[in-house]
């Protein structure tokens, strides 16, 4: 897998760790870096009412909109706010969701996962594999010991997904996160290294 570029040195941080040689995979998912091509999956992603709200996808993106939402992501890792990865089939090479692991505060140790699955993957287990896959690619951070979720009370999907793939409920964040205009209660769910 050929990296999206170099990182950049962050103030006082240094740079990110390199893009995987190999790309992280469990399951029925690989985790590759996003393609020109990925364009479908931000049409479909940017149909959900909620995806919207919690990233940088606007609702219902038109071509142009959904293109430079794909550029972006492949921009993370060189701007050095850590590695967004395109889920992909790992029998197509499909992109059917996408997650990162953000590393704002590898500094302390600490990293903030997501991730999206477009909706009709959804159910199917893709998203459990695409975390187990991202956590134990995040382990082969050296100064990483600690990845955190943030998920709201009702999204009982991604709770399950956050236990499935290991992560352990900590606490409820009150009036934690500006999501759609109103802030909202969100739960720390979190991997400690093995």
């Amino acid at each position: 897998m050929t990296p999206p570029g170099e990182p950049r040195r962050r103030a006082g941080t240094g740079p990110l760790p390199p893009w995987p040689r190999s790309a992280p995979r469990h399951g029925q998912v690989v985790l590759r870096p996003f393609e020109p091509s990925d364009t479908a999956l931000a049409h479909a992603l940017g149909a959900d009412p909620y995806v919207p709200l919690i990233g940088s996808l606007p609702a219902r993106p038109s071509p142009q909109q959904a293109r430079q939402w794909v550029r972006r992501q492949r921009q993370k890792h060189t701007d050095g706010e850590g590695f967004s990865f395109a889920i992909a089939d790992a029998a197509t090479d499909t992109a059917i969701g996408a997650i990162g692991l953000w590393l704002r505060d590898l500094p302390q140790g600490r990293a903030t996962a997501g991730y999206a699955v477009s909706p009709e993957h959804r159910g199917s287990g893709v998203a459990t594999s695409a975390l187990v896959a991202l956590t134990a690619f995040a382990w082969t951070v050296p100064a990483l010991h600690r990845v955190e979720l943030y998920i709201e009370p009702w999204n009982t999907a991604s709770i399950r997904v956050a236990t499935a793939a290991g992560y352990r409920r900590e606490r409820l964040l009150r009036a934690h996160q500006w999501i759609g205009g109103t802030r909202r209660d969100m739960l720390l769910y979190a991997a400690i290294r093995p």
